[in-house]
């Protein structure tokens, strides 16, 4: 059969191998959550509120020591695992972390109450109850969600690059540097942990299937793609200057977008915290919206959803950082998020006009035209 898609090395396991890469997500599941629940943590609270108390949330964050421990197992196998061996499983895993993600889906929908939300298929797809903590509050489940996701996304990322050294004899040098951004990408993420409690996901959405298999498990596992088609391929062959280009280009991307993003994350952190505070010298400017406030300055005064170009940067540094730039398999990771992106920033300005009041919400638009790239869209 011919491997028209590029991904035929994949699929090459033994029975006993299929049914272990399977059953890999729920043993990482089971790792993330014993480590998360027995490591130190600290406890903070984040901006959505328990709705019996009224007071904000306590989470309990540890997710860089999980990050850390992971890492430490998967390099020196304590689990008798290759390295590689995350990436060789990568199909069998997919196909069992859609059938965890259902199962508990299944579990963490159904024994909510119906509330608002009357078709179980539109509940099971988003979900009834926007926050499940549980153990007295000291396990919340899309916060573990997120701890499961990054790491997996990094450990794939280098057992990737563990299958690639082995297998191919001309190491592609930027494959090396994405295993590196995507770390740092993770690493960044955990550093600022208590920065996701004041985002869309952990503020508005519901968990339901989108979140609980999207949060570990398409971002864990499928925010690799690229390295599907590509760990199998060697080096471009670029020399000289068009060497430094190809690869200080790429990391140059990645920095402009990284910091898009972080920037706009952070200002609207510092903003819901400090409301008076000014970020890297940027004082808010706000439009008051009854007893609430639409900061309209900064990151926030370039387009609407800026941090979404900031991702786009993101992923279009993971295209070209292989040096294929025909193949396909490059730029299925940029595809992914602008498919992802693009409608959901309508659904988060349909979100905003209802929490801000159309009226002001309009205003708002009306200050900043542009959805995500300024000047353009």
């Amino acid at each position: 059969m011919i491997d028209w898609l590029g991904i035929g090395h994949l699929f090459k396991l033994t029975a006993g191998e299929a049914v272990l890469g399977f059953l890999t997500p729920l043993f990482v599941c089971a790792f993330v959550f014993v480590a998360h629940m027995i490591l130190p943590a600290r406890r903070v609270t984040g901006y959505a509120t328990d709705r019996e108390t009224g007071e904000p949330r306590s989470y309990r964050l540890n997710g860089i020591l999980v990050f850390a421990l992971a890492h430490i197992v998967w390099a020196f196998e304590l689990f008798g695992l290759p390295r590689e061996w995350f990436y060789r499983s990568t199909m069998y895993a997919i196909a069992g972390g859609v059938i965890i993600a259902a199962i508990a889906t299944v579990f963490v929908v159904f024994t909510q109450p119906e509330g608002e939300q009357k078709n179980p298929l539109i509940a099971f797809y988003l979900g009834r109850a926007q926050e499940l903590q549980f153990f007295n509050n000291r396990f919340d489940l899309k916060m573990y969600f997120y701890i499961v996701g990054g790491t997996m996304l990094s450990l794939n990322a280098w057992s990737g690059l563990a299958w690639h050294v082995d297998f191919v004899d001309d190491v592609n040098p930027g494959l090396i540097l994405y295993v590196v951004i995507n770390s740092f990408y993770v690493f960044d993420y955990f550093v600022w942990e208590r920065v996701q409690l004041y985002t869309y996901d952990l503020i508005h959405e519901n968990v339901g299937f989108k979140l609980v298999w999207g949060g570990p498990f398409v971002w864990g596992w499928m925010f690799v793609l690229p390295l599907w088609g590509l760990a199998k391929h060697p080096d471009p062959g670029f020399s000289g200057g068009w060497l430094y280009l190809w690869l200080i280009g790429s990391a140059v991307l990645f920095v402009a977008g990284w910091v898009i993003s972080r920037g706009s994350n952070m200002q609207k952190y510092t903003f819901k915290r400090w409301p008076e505070r000014s970020f890297l010298g940027i004082k808010p400017e706000i439009i008051v919206a009854g007893d609430r406030k639409i900061l309209c300055s900064g990151f926030w005064g370039k387009a609407r959803h800026f941090g979404y170009s900031g991702e786009a940067l993101y992923g279009l540094s993971n295209a070209l950082v292989f040096g294929h730039f025909t193949n396909l398999w490059a730029w299925s990771y940029l595809i992914l998020i602008v498919t992802f992106f693009v409608p959901r920033q309508f659904e988060d300005d349909k979100v905003c006009a209802e929490k801000y009041g159309a009226e002001k919400w309009a205003e708002y638009q009306a200050r900043v035209p542009y959805r995500i790239i300024p000047g353009i869209f």
